[in-house]
């Protein structure tokens, strides 16, 4: 099965890496450096036409900027047939707006994947539209579950794991920042700061994913009665905190059904 990109940049590379027999794989970028480099790290072959992967591969993942995807199905979907699959990770495409511009004939698959993918620890839902054969959905699920995790729904829930997953980081990273910066306010060299939240970070999603441990016995063991993490709990266990979250997921999520 040979696999092919639409775009080669940061997220499709993160795809990529997944990829075990890369020598097959075919990317279509236009810039020339850019192109050059993903030769040189990976071996992959390049080129600077979208419809030379459109003729050559089974599924092709569609990775480029949501204002291009217009200008691409242009130039290929006269090319594209229902023995290829077209992965999109393209931000606010749902699966209507996709067929509309890649037309009837190719099967298509919808991807909210996250920045993680860059580190091989991302997290991607899938949803499955009409028709996709079950080798192609085998490919793509170990392919995206070789950079992390996966998880397939329905597209109606694809606003929700935007919100979520796909945001998340950024919520992650700031959360990170305030123990930080907490940390440097109690005298702690930034460096060390941000390394033991970080690393504390890390290490909890670690244990938690691997032990499936419920997450309030988790938090109500690690808070022995009159110790450090109660006092400091008594301060972040507030309905003010969660309703905060929920509040902050909700404006995600709504913002990207406007997208859609």
């Amino acid at each position: 099965m040979k696999i092919g990109f639409f775009g080669a940049g940061k997220m499709a590379e993160g795809i990529l890496t997944a990829v075990e027999d890369k020598r097959g794989v075919l990317m279509a970028e236009k810039a020339s450096a850019r192109a050059a480099e993903m030769r040189r790290k990976y071996g992959v072959g390049m080129t600077d036409d979208v419809k030379e992967v459109a003729k050559e591969c089974d599924v092709i993942f569609l990775a480029v900027r949501p204002q291009d995807v217009e200008a691409v199905a242009a130039e290929v979907s006269p090319l594209l047939s229902k023995k290829q699959t077209v992965v999109s990770i393209v931000a606010g495409k749902t699966l209507a707006k996709l067929r509309k511009a890649l037309g009837a004939n190719v099967r298509l698959v919808r991807v909210m994947p996250n920045l993680a993918l860059r580190a091989k620890a991302g997290m991607c839902a899938i949803a499955y539209g009409q028709g996709v054969p079950k080798a192609h959905k085998a490919e793509v699920e170990r392919i995206l579950g070789g950079a992390g995790a996966t998880v397939v729904l329905e597209e109606r829930h694809f606003d929700a794991v935007t919100a979520l997953s796909g945001s998340g980081p950024a919520y992650f990273a700031y959360m990170e920042e305030a123990m930080a910066e907490g940390g440097v306010a109690l005298g702690l060299k930034p460096a060390v700061a941000r390394l033991l939240a970080e690393q504390t970070m890390y290490g909890t999603a670690k244990f938690l994913r691997e032990s499936g441990m419920p997450l309030r016995p988790f938090i109500e063991g690690v808070c022995t009665k009159g110790g450090t993490t109660e006092a400091g709990m008594r301060k972040l266990d507030k309905p003010s905190f969660k309703k905060a979250v929920a509040a902050t997921l909700k404006a995600a999520a709504d913002r990207s059904r406007e997208l859609a």
